[in-house]
């Protein structure tokens, strides 16, 4: 048992001297091999005896010691007593071994390979859509009028909803052809048939205010479409296997469509439809449809009486510390939050006079000069184009607006931003009094990317019997700008008031943040 435990580790030994001759290292698996073979030996030893362990042990350290001599005659005959297949022997059993290297190497070559070819595949599509996103994406449909692809899904989606399309109207100017442009000789609701219609009656009397101008300003719109949404909710009946937190919802797309080819809705307006769709999806499945309606029906009116109503009380609270008895305000157009705070510091027996700036063609400032008049406030009224020579004599601006974007800028009725420019010229602060439901996450700095076209035919004007752009349509090339808003700076306002309290243009993003995280 001796003789073949000697032999054994001679075999190794000489196995291990020959390859270190050869200059080849032996693999880890050979390695592996050997040392598992050592310890099975060891094992085995252990269990003989005493004297058969001394003998192996003495065994095998001749055979370590003798390689190194040059008289080594039995390492010699014991690589030389080898078998043929011996050396091969490991060769036999590293075919699996070997295998199973090359099947992980294979595994980790696939692994790179299906990381690399994901990397690219995802690489690829962020390159693309980065490139399409400025062209498509990013742009609303309401601001892509000169795009005949938008125009075909825009023409699709309304043929689906059933909603008749409304057609362009007359020549447009270039800088402004990607915005829709209507008359309001050939109302939409014309072409609507209101019997065999999908639309609400409520929300067809709404569209023809909106497209005729007889609702104006962005609180008087708001109002009215939470007043017509009401009365869609109260005529609503859920139909059967169906939940009215979905089938409402999509009850009212129609309507905002029809309301938005009526006339483009403003910033206040979309605030509020999207302060509806959240109420009705907050409804739980379980309630039952009368519940549902009166929650839905107190969530909208609780909505009007705290944005507008309350908010309008608060802001004139702040508005009349600014007011001096004294004071000489200029106001523009027709702002019924600031009428409201004009009236209201009257009624506080504040001495000031109001001059109301004017400009065509809506002439929205004789309504204000109307209430106020009616009121007993002291008024001048001028137009916009005489606005420098009355400003030395103003001490403050008020002025109303239709949205706050995000970047801070104001947009509001066109012609807002000349004044307000003329009024910074004078050293004359500006005041600008605004809700804070009408704070909007867009970012604007001009006036043309995105606004609204009113009818061109408001621009005719016939004096001393003649029309002098009566058959302007008929002449090549000529295109009537009647544009509705505009954009002013943060520059050229000094402060807001809103229902939070007085804060600059800049701070337009912190309420956005505040809001978004109390909804």
């Amino acid at each position: 048992m001796a003789d073949s435990g000697v032999t054994d580790d001679d075999k190794k030994e000489a196995l291990i001297e020959r390859v270190k001759n050869e200059g080849k290292e032996l693999t880890k698996e050979e390695k592996q091999r050997l040392r598992k073979e050592k310890k099975n030996q060891k094992k085995n030893k252990e269990k003989k005896d005493g004297k058969e362990e001394d003998k192996g042990k003495t065994a095998a350290n001749v055979a370590v010691s003798k390689p190194d001599s040059q008289n080594a005659p039995p390492a010699v005959p014991a690589s030389a007593t080898l078998p043929v297949p011996a050396p091969e022997a490991p060769a036999a059993t590293e075919k699996p071994a070997k295998s199973k290297a090359e099947l992980k190497a294979e595994r980790r070559a696939r692994q790179e390979a299906e990381r690399a070819s994901k990397q690219a595949a995802v690489s690829k599509p962020k390159v693309v859509t980065s490139e399409l996103q400025p062209a498509v994406k990013r742009l609303p449909e309401h601001i892509q009028a000169d795009n005949p692809d938008v125009l075909k899904k825009v023409a699709k989606k309304l043929e689906r909803q059933q909603i008749p399309l409304r057609v362009d109207y007359g020549y447009k100017v270039s800088l402004v052809s990607h915005l829709h442009q209507y008359s309001r000789k050939a109302p939409l609701t014309q072409q609507v048939s209101i019997p065999s219609s999908v639309i609400h009656p409520a929300i067809v009397r709404l569209g023809l205010q909106y497209s005729q101008g007889i609702v104006a300003g962005s609180n008087a719109r708001s109002v009215a479409l939470l007043h017509a949404f009401q009365q869609v909710i109260r005529d609503y009946t859920t139909p059967p296997n169906e939940e009215l937190s979905r089938d409402l919802v999509n009850k009212l797309k129609p309507y905002i469509s029809f309301l938005n080819q009526c006339r483009p809705l403003s910033a206040s307006m979309g605030n509020a439809i999207k302060y509806i769709k959240k109420e009705i999806a907050n409804i739980p499945s379980q309630s039952k449809e009368d519940e549902a309606k009166s929650k839905l029906l107190g969530c909208i009116e609780c909505y009007i009486n705290e944005k507008i109503v309350l908010a309008a009380k608060a802001i004139a609270k702040s508005s009349i510390e600014k007011i001096s008895d004294g004071d000489v305000i200029l106001v523009y157009g027709c702002s019924s939050l600031v009428n409201h705070i004009l009236c209201e510091a009257f009624e506080k027996s504040r001495k000031f006079r109001v001059i109301v700036v004017d400009s065509r063609p809506r002439l929205e400032g004789r309504e204000t000069l109307r209430r106020l008049v009616q009121r007993g406030i002291s008024c001048t009224y001028v137009l916009i184009s005489a606005v420098s020579y009355i400003l030395p004599e103003v001490s403050k601006v008020f002025l109303g607006a239709h949205a706050l974007l995000a970047n801070g800028y104001v947009m509001s009725r066109v012609g807002t931003s000349q004044i307000a420019l003329v009024a910074k010229a004078f050293n004359v602060p500006v005041l600008v009094c605004c809700e804070t439901y009408k704070f909007c996450d867009r970012v604007q700095t001009d006036s043309f990317v995105s606004n609204e076209l009113d009818d061109p035919d408001d621009l005719i004007v016939t004096r001393k019997g003649k029309t002098q752009l009566q058959d302007w349509q008929d002449v090549p090339k000529l295109g009537l700008l009647n544009l509705v808003y505009d954009v002013t700076p943060p520059d050229f306002v000094d402060l807001v008031i809103t229902d939070l309290g007085m804060i600059p243009c800049t701070s337009v993003p912190v309420v956005l943040r505040v809001k978004n995280i109390d909804q």
